[in-house]
This record gives C-alpha cells, sequence and structure tokens, in this order.
C-alpha cells in the first residue's frame, strides 16, 4: 500500500504534478532501496488501480548506489534487479532547474531511450518523471525507508 502523501499524488491532476515537481529543488541523491508507485492517468478514479497492477505485475522501485552514481531497477514478481542507469544531477527537461537524473542510455538496450528525472519533496519522498526520448510518458513515486 502506498504511504499517505504518494495517495494524494495519485488523486492530483497533471498539471498539479508539474507544479509539485517544479516547487521543489532537486535535494541529495538518494541512496539504498526505494519502493515505487507509477503515476498513470494522475487524478482519475482508476489511477490508485493501476499503480497496484504495476507495482505487481512489473516495476516495484529502484535500488540506488550513490555512491557509485547508479541503480538498478526492482522488476518483475521475482525481485529481479536490473535495468541500471547512471544517476547524476543537471538540468530538468520540465522547467530546466536543477534535478536528479536517472540516464539510462549508456547502461541499458531496453531502456536506452528513457531519462528519469526525481526530486524529493519531503525527506525520503521523491516525486519522478518518465521520458521516452523527449516525450514525456508518466510519473512516479519513491519512497525509500518503506515497507516493500
Amino acid at each position: 500500500m502506498t504511504g499517505t502523501v504518494v495517495s494524494q499524488w495519485l488523486k492530483m491532476s497533471q498539471a498539479d504534478l508539474d507544479a509539485l515537481f517544479s516547487s521543489h529543488e532537486a535535494g541529495p541523491i538518494p541512496d539504498g532501496e526505494a519502493k515505487g508507485t507509477a503515476i498513470i492517468a494522475p487524478g482519475t478514479s482508476f489511477s490508485d488501480e493501476i499503480a497496484a497492477i504495476i507495482n505487481f505485475f512489473a516495476w516495484q522501485g529502484k535500488v540506488f548506489d550513490a555512491r557509485h552514481g547508479f541503480l538498478r531497477n526492482h522488476i518483475l514478481p521475482l525481485g529481479l534487479k536490473a535495468i541500471v542507469a547512471k544517476v547524476y544531477k543537471g538540468e530538468s527537461w520540465l522547467d530546466t532547474k536543477e534535478c536528479i537524473v536517472l540516464d539510462y542510455s549508456d547502461t541499458s538496450l531496453l531502456a536506452s531511450r528513457v531519462r528519469d528525472e526525481i526530486r524529493m519533496i519531503e525527506p525520503g519522498i521523491y516525486l519522478g518523471k518518465v521520458y521516452w526520448g523527449e516525450r514525456r510518458l508518466i510519473d512516479f513515486a519513491l519512497e525509500f525507508g518503506s515497507q516493500q
């Protein structure tokens, strides 16, 4: 089950999520394991159900290694940790302010066109944007220190 803050994000409109993202600083590059929640069709009555299905069958979160500047995604019901990304601070494609970039271009054949951007909204809770090429796809939440 998602945390209270993330549950609220699932009910927000895309414009409100973008404003929330833009109103925060990048924060520190996270370290350790985070529970992930996909935010698809934000503000609709089925956003929560879509997030639960994706969380169970496809993507459960990310495991960051801040010291080495990379992460692995926690995927599939078996809990496989795969699909590596480089992690660094850079300019956001959403608003040109600093964000934490999760860059798959040199580390993954499968996800080579994917770029994620995250910002810390509260300590241990990050809001993210997913891009495919330069096209924005979905949002997501990362909760550090939560139950997996």
